[in-house]
């Protein structure tokens, strides 16, 4: 594995009353680097990440991008020979390649203005997966923890400040897997990818993740089936259509005094209240 971390000489200036002063100092940072994803020895797509839990990464993402659905759809993934890094894995799917779906396209070959619309992604998703349905409840009281369990597991963070997290939790607010990246869709798929490997069931897990909520955070959710997705900063308008139609409690602004529920608040109790939240949370305005 890769160093996860590096030091670097840097300048800081601070600001005081009455002078601004500077001084050089040494400090450590998070290391960022590509990893290439090989299909059959065709390029898939290029990624920049947190070296380390590189074959979950793969898992995950190959998971969140409809390529896979099962451990038992990747044959082999493995670090190409053929390169002077660890930087390279090709994979082996089972029934051999195949053309992306619609959303892999969108994410991996694509860039802005590709000319999909945002409902056309949401449908590419309830066509993989359907619309979640799980009945697992989860009390408001673990959701306002679980920003702080995740922030207790972020080791890379507390040296450099400079990493995402996303970890799978219990409803009852046991931590399941936690891991870290520079990018908070790479931390996601490492999360998922983990689960894949290791045959568990995240479905009546909470993913929980250090970022805001995006469309992509949404889909990965939804297409590993977890039904519960929280996020400790803002919704796009988007991700909660996506959150909306395909089944997926969103929660955003996820904190210790409060939490916005953005989809499906059935799956939310409260303090004291054996019945689910009702109302119309990601209705249009």
């Amino acid at each position: 594995m890769g160093r996860r971390t590096d030091r670097r000489r840097l300048v800081q200036v601070t600001f005081g009353a009455d002078r601004v002063s500077a001084r050089e100092r040494s400090e450590t940072v998070a290391v960022e680097e590509p990893l290439e994803i090989r299909v059959g020895g065709e390029s898939l797509t290029v990624t920049m990440r947190l070296p380390g839990d590189d074959m979950e990464l793969v898992h995950g993402l190959l998971l969140s991008e409809g390529l896979i659905r099962h451990r038992e759809d990747l044959m082999v993934a493995r670090y190409c020979a053929d390169t002077d890094t660890m930087n390279v894995i090709d994979v082996t799917l089972a029934d051999g390649p195949r053309p992306l779906p619609v959303s892999a396209q969108r994410s991996l070959v694509m860039h802005g203005g590709c000319g999909l619309c945002g409902k056309a992604n949401i449908d590419a998703i309830t066509a993989s997966v359907g619309v979640l349905n799980s009945e697992r409840r989860v009390e408001a009281e673990v959701l306002r923890a679980l920003p702080g369990r995740l922030r207790a597991g972020q080791q890379t963070f507390d040296r450099t400040g400079g990493t995402h997290a996303a970890g799978l939790f219990t409803a009852t607010g046991e931590t399941v897997v936690i891991r870290e990246d520079v990018g908070r869709h790479n931390a996601v798929d490492k999360v998922l990818g983990w689960a894949l490997v290791n045959g568990h069931d995240a479905a009546n897990d909470v993913l929980q993740v250090s970022s805001r909520a995006s469309f992509e955070i949404v889909q990965k959710a939804a297409m590993a089936g977890v039904g519960v997705l929280s996020c400790v900063s803002a919704p796009s308008a988007l991700a909660i259509d996506a959150a909306i139609d395909t089944g997926v409690t969103l929660i955003a602004f996820s904190r210790e005094d409060r939490l916005t529920i953005c989809s499906h608040p059935d799956r939310v109790l409260l303090p004291g209240s054996r019945e689910p939240l009702h109302g119309a949370a990601g209705a249009g305005a």
